[in-house]
């Protein structure tokens, strides 16, 4: 039997009532049923482009489901493009997709009948998202059940500290070390939600209006915004098969007072160059000698496929003026949003004041989940076996560009990551073949998704959420326009 819940979304001082036709007896997954409710929504003009969606927590509570059941609908539609999420709006109707399928209501039948299809048919080569089928729910369900038969676990209900947990920070502190060649302590980690919320508080309190910050180009517009909303002025640096021009750095830098860089050394976003160890070394050479910080945004740093991962920028011995920023969520799940900041203790200290107004304390519970995980070695059996997943599907995906694509794009297989990096040989509109790629119900995102003026030649796809079958599929439609 169908039962009908009313959700309310706000917009503005509008209230918006939302009902979902959920049938608990139904074969259909229930997640899969949110999923297809909320699709529905979109394409019938009730949820526009932009529009915030209600938490999970509010959605589950509402439906008497499980959050994890609604996390599970998140993530699909996170994965499929449907939705985006930002620090500011939460979750919310992304605004990439195209007109067709934002059209207003009335324009609906007008313009769909020739792609309204399916949800399961539609194939999206997201930016590199994982793949959420893979995600250790059942280890984290367990993690929380036994956080709270501990004989103290209602100790979790209490406000934590605005660092986040001490125990959890000296695990991602020994992570850290152990993992990646640092030299950190827990006083110098800040949990936050997710990365977005890293580079917010970051952006805050280091920059002030006038401040000019260099950014990679093409880049990651996401923390460009946290940038230019503290006032800062961006400069674009290009980018090329070595990672970031330290030569035309170093230019700049005769010419303008920097207060800090932008980088994503290790797999640049989107490219997936590696930054060379030559400009590595320019790069902090530069930084002390200027005094300017170097911002390092760390994304996707358990997803290396090679002998031994790069180590990062902040790692080296010599640095002085650094921010390191990781993420937990691609290891796990996009909705689950653990990030962190590694930096002086001067500097954390300035983000936990700032953090403490906005936000007392992290999702400590979240936290405590996850440390268990740690401690009980979930986590590292989970990341060894999703290295080779993503490993063995890269190289299935290297295959199919190679045999569909050869004379049509350059690349470069990726040695980590979770996305490929296409340049057409040829002077492509890339926005127009994305509009025919979508009525064969194939999507990617366009150039001006990383540019910073004039959109790049270039093409990011994102191989680990999709199955073979679909990235084949889906490939075979971009080499008949490409």
């Amino acid at each position: 039997m169908y039962q009908f819940k009313q959700i309310f979304l706000v917009q503005m001082i509008r209230p918006w009532l939302l009902q979902f036709k959920i049938d608990k007896n139904s074969s259909k997954a229930i997640y899969l049923q949110i999923a297809d409710e909320i699709i529905s929504y979109i394409k019938n003009g009730t949820l526009k482009a932009g529009e915030a969606l209600p938490g999970t927590r509010q959605i589950a509570s509402s439906l008497n489901v499980n959050r994890n059941t609604v996390v599970q609908a998140f993530d699909i539609l996170l994965s499929e493009g449907w939705l985006a999420t930002s620090e500011r709006k939460g979750s919310y109707v992304s605004d990439k997709l195209p007109s067709v399928i934002l059209s207003h209501k009335s324009n609906t039948k007008q313009h769909l009948s020739s792609i309204e299809v399916p949800r399961n048919d539609r194939i999206f080569f997201d930016d590199g998202f994982p793949d959420t089928t893979c995600a250790p729910m059942n280890e984290l369900a367990r993690s929380y059940r036994r956080i709270f038969a501990k004989k103290a676990g209602w100790q979790v209900m209490n406000l934590a500290s605005e660092f986040g947990d001490i125990h959890f920070r000296e695990a991602v502190s020994k992570m850290l070390n152990y993992n990646r060649s640092m030299n950190t302590s827990a006083k110098q980690i800040c949990i936050t939600r997710g990365s977005q919320m890293a580079f917010y508080l970051t952006a805050q309190c280091l920059l002030t209006k006038g401040d000019v910050v260099l950014i990679e180009n093409p880049g990651f517009k996401p923390a460009w915004e946290t940038f230019t909303h503290a006032g800062a002025k961006l400069l674009p640096i290009p980018v090329d098969e070595e990672g970031i021009r330290t030569d035309i750095i170093e230019e700049v830098l005769q010419k303008n007072k920097v207060k800090a860089i932008h980088i994503t050394p290790h797999h640049q976003y989107p490219t997936t160059v590696t930054l060379s160890l030559s400009r590595r070394l320019k790069l902090i050479e530069l930084s002390n000698e200027y005094q300017f910080t170097i911002i390092e945004d760390d994304y996707d740093n358990e997803y290396h496929f090679g002998q031994r991962p790069v180590m990062p920028v902040s790692a080296y011995e010599g640095v002085h003026n650094y921010i390191y920023v990781g993420t937990l969520s691609k290891l796990i799940a996009p909705a689950i949003r653990i990030g962190y900041i590694y930096s002086s203790t001067d500097f954390i200290e300035q983000v936990g004041n700032l953090r403490r107004i906005i936000d007392r304390q992290g999702d400590s519970i979240m936290e405590q989940a996850i440390l268990e995980l740690i401690n009980s070695g979930d986590i590292t059996r989970h990341k060894k076996r999703m290295v080779n997943y993503y490993m063995e599907k890269r190289d299935f995906f290297d295959s199919l560009l190679d045999y569909y694509l050869k004379d049509k794009v350059i690349y470069k297989k990726p040695d980590g990551g979770l996305a490929f990096w296409l340049q057409p040989l040829e002077n492509k509109d890339l926005h127009k073949i994305n509009e025919l790629t979508h009525l064969k119900k194939v999507g990617f995102y366009t150039p001006d998704r990383f540019s910073f003026s004039e959109p790049v030649s270039g093409i990011r796809l994102g191989y680990a959420s999709l199955s073979k079958e679909n990235l084949e599929k889906g490939i075979k439609v971009l080499s008949k326009y490409l």
